[in-house]
């Protein structure tokens, strides 16, 4: 029988946890370990803004607009921030586009391996807890200008409802209510969703209160973009639920942006909040 191709410890079982086990077998993959040359660099890599998150009833709702600028350079007009952690949760980017990329990939295979080493999948909130670790280790990088911060969300199995986790470049984690925001944007889209919020949103009025505040963190941040009209780019929007997650057909959400369009030609400020 000829011998495997692979070491013995990789054939060994061992932790549940991805990352460590490839910080013990090959340290030098991990975008945490690698090396950096002095200074701030910041402004070197395209950034990623905004994103936002909102409960409803049956789950949540996160989106993300479609712009990364490096400076004040628009360096791409379509990039995805917003990705499918496993099938229950969803994590988007803002911050250093490259590195919060990488990571979204390491921390969806440690969740993939998790499943398959322990045969069930995580908690809620072990999943934010395995992305904050993953931010933490990331700390050299961030205090270079290269920092990620992202915005968590998912459907809790045991708890049945959605909920939305943040972050800061520690590590640090938060457990938001009803809804969130990250990025350059996240001041303009927050006080948007404040006005338009309710519990009693169904999902697709939970899409339109969420691109409305996409739509109004574009009128008031030059890094965060809104429907492109002429190219027919839209958010990219995932809709989590109890029977999974799913990315809204980009169709979908052109249809809800079209009529978002339409009415902030008669009012650009957006609609009005009910006072009562």
């Amino acid at each position: 029988m000829s011998e495997s191709r692979l070491p013995t410890s990789y054939m060994t079982p061992g932790t549940s946890s991805f990352a460590d086990f490839l910080g013990a077998q090959a340290p030098d993959l991990l975008p945490s370990r690698r090396a950096v040359p002095t200074g701030n660099a910041g402004d070197l890599a395209p950034h990623g803004t905004t994103i936002v998150a909102a409960t409803f009833a049956g789950g949540v709702v996160m989106a993300g607009d479609r712009r990364a600028t490096m400076g004040n350079i628009i360096a791409q007009r379509d990039i995805q921030k917003v990705f499918p952690a496993d099938e229950f949760s969803v994590v988007g980017i803002a911050g250093t586009a490259g590195l919060a990329v990488e990571m979204v990939r390491l921390f969806q295979t440690e969740l993939e391996h998790y499943e398959k080493i322990e045969g069930t999948t995580l908690s809620m909130d072990g999943k934010a807890n395995r992305l904050a670790a993953l931010i933490r280790a990331n700390l050299g990088l961030a205090m270079q200008g290269l920092a990620v911060v992202p915005l968590f969300g998912g459907f809790d199995l045991a708890a049945d409802q959605g909920r939305i986790f943040s972050y800061d470049v520690t590590g640090g984690r938060y457990e938001e209510t009803a809804f969130h925001s990250v990025g350059s944007g996240s001041l303009f889209a927050r006080g948007s969703l404040k006005k338009l919020y309710r519990e009693d949103l169904t999902a697709v009025e939970t899409v339109t209160a969420v691109v409305q505040a996409l739509y109004d963190a574009a009128d008031d941040d030059s890094a965060t973009g809104g429907p492109d009209i002429t190219r027919r780019i839209f958010p990219v929007v995932h809709v989590i639920t109890a029977d999974g997650g799913h990315r809204m057909p980009d169709d979908d959400v052109a249809a809800i942006a079209d009529r978002i369009l339409a009415s902030r030609m008669q009012r650009p400020d957006g609609p009005a909040a009910s006072l009562t």
